[in-house]
């Protein structure tokens, strides 16, 4: 008796003790963020220099200078040395094509090319899902692309990388459940918001997006829904259809109304696998259930059929033996359907995201030179392989 007595005097009260942890986590972390990015301050994009530009542009580096220096535009560093900012980039682009007479350099849609809307999943954390999405809605921008990113997971990563914190800047409705609830929805354009990045808008998150799953089972019980719930994300895209080229959706890493009104808004799906055995193993379970629940929404009359699926090996580790036999394995079996280029495991990637940042954002110098080369170059292959098939679908090499 005096033992049973003893522990119950230890016991703590869970919730009290999750909300006093809750709070003192969330202080720390706005300290962190006022050190990082005092609130006088704003994130920004870097310049690239003529090799990085030449490449996003898709010119070679002696032809940038010459067109650069026929419009006078940037002007040289002091050592002779030429930046160049993305709207920069973005004005070549235009220059190219003018003197070309052609739409070969700007990669805007042309008529008859559908929108493309690329839903990032999976269903275990710590798959570098939110990594990829914002590297690859970034790279897309810095191309030229007018790209959207949604952040549909609650947690918000994705939004933090790009410069919203969403405890602090983030309110009511401000997020995609704002156009997607269904009780009196708001226009989707007045949610988008500008990036520090051209060519790059961002729907954020936070936790307001589980709403919408508590509410959707009431609301089908009812059947008072106007729209079905995997239908209102499309629905809400389409109002704003011809501002982009491409949506990179980040789903929220499990099978709720949300994901699965994602993949119905979806052109394309990419899923990320960190090739472990667990991880792998996590992933058959989520393939079968999410083939399950999707079955059910196709014949409700959801959309799931898809321009293209690819499975994208993350966090990958060449001279892991075991990674190295995981990723043989799944090629196996999956062929053509995984991307060729796997996304390396990097420091330079985990140190930029410290400071909530992506590798697109950071400074060469800062890291050594070879780490920060083998994370670039990982990360370009990964993004120009998935932009390949973006093309593709428009009838583009």
């Amino acid at each position: 008796m005096l033992q049973t007595l003893n522990l119950a005097a230890d016991q703590e009260h869970l919730p009290s003790m999750l909300a006093a942890d809750a709070q003192e986590l969330q202080r720390q972390l706005q300290l962190h963020q006022a050190r990082v990015f005092p609130p006088t301050s704003q994130k920004s994009i870097r310049q690239f220099s003529p090799t990085e530009a030449a490449s996003f542009i898709g010119i070679g580096e002696g032809y940038l200078r010459q067109i650069a220096a026929e419009i006078n535009i940037p002007e040289p560093l002091p050592n002779g040395r030429r930046m160049y900012t993305p709207a920069e980039m973005d004005h070549i682009r235009q220059v190219l094509d003018e003197k070309n007479g052609a739409t070969k350099y700007v990669p805007s849609r042309r008529p008859g090319d559908k929108l493309q809307v690329i839903a990032t999943m999976n269903f275990k954390g710590g798959s570098a899902k939110t990594t990829t999405s914002a590297h690859l809605a970034q790279y897309l921008a810095l191309r030229g692309y007018r790209t959207l990113a949604i952040d549909l997971d609650p947690q918000a990563s994705l939004s933090a990388m790009f410069g919203h914190q969403p405890e602090l800047d983030v309110g009511e409705g401000e997020t995609l459940y704002g156009a997607i609830r269904y009780d009196s929805p708001l226009a989707i354009s007045e949610i988008v918001r500008a990036t520090y990045t051209p060519n790059l808008h961002l729907v954020p998150g936070n936790l307001e997006l589980m709403e919408f799953e508590h509410e959707t089972p009431r609301y089908m019980s009812t059947g008072s829904a106007e729209t079905m719930f995997f239908a209102r994300i499309g629905e809400a895209l389409g109002h704003i259809e011809s501002l982009y080229d491409v949506v990179i959706i980040d789903c929220p890493p499990q099978l709720g109304f949300l994901t699965m009104s994602a993949l119905c808004a979806a052109t394309s799906v990419l899923i990320t696998i960190h090739p472990q055995m667990l991880d792998v193993m996590s992933m058959s379970q989520f393939l079968s259930m999410t083939s399950e629940l999707m079955s059910v929404v196709e014949r409700a009359g959801g959309r799931t059929s898809y321009d293209w699926m690819r499975y994208l090996v993350t966090r990958y580790e060449p001279n892991d033996g075991p990674q190295s036999q995981m990723a043989g394995f799944m090629r196996a079996i999956f062929g053509n359907r995984m991307l060729q280029s796997p996304m390396l495991k990097s420091t330079a990637i985990s140190d930029a995201g410290v400071t909530k940042q992506t590798l697109y954002e950071v400074d060469r110098s800062q890291f050594t030179r070879g780490t920060y080369d083998r994370a670039m170059e990982s990360l370009n292959a990964v993004n120009a392989e998935v932009e390949g098939l973006i093309r593709s679908v428009w009838g583009r090499k």
